[in-house]
C-alpha cells in the first residue's frame, strides 16, 4: 500500500508501480467513486479492450420452462 498526499489545488499522483500495474497512460479517463469511507478510481477502458473478457464463461444454466 502507498500512500499519496493532495496538493494544494486537490490533486494526487498515482504511484508509478500502481500506473505500471493498472496500465494507466496519460490522458486517460478514470471514475471517481465515493463509497462509504473511501475513494475508489475505476480506469475508463475503451470497449474494444474488453473484447473477449468472457472468454470461457458457461452458459449452462438452469431456466424456468416459461422462459424458453
Amino acid at each position: 500500500m502507498e500512500t499519496v498526499t493532495i496538493s494544494p489545488k486537490y490533486q494526487v499522483v498515482i504511484p508509478r508501480s500502481v500506473r505500471e500495474q493498472m496500465r494507466l497512460r496519460p490522458g486517460q479517463q478514470v471514475q471517481v467513486i465515493p463509497y462509504g469511507d473511501r475513494i475508489e478510481l475505476i480506469p475508463v477502458r475503451p470497449a474494444r479492450e474488453m473484447r473477449g473478457a468472457l472468454r470461457g464463461m458457461s452458459t449452462d444454466l438452469v431456466r424456468e420452462a416459461d422462459r424458453l
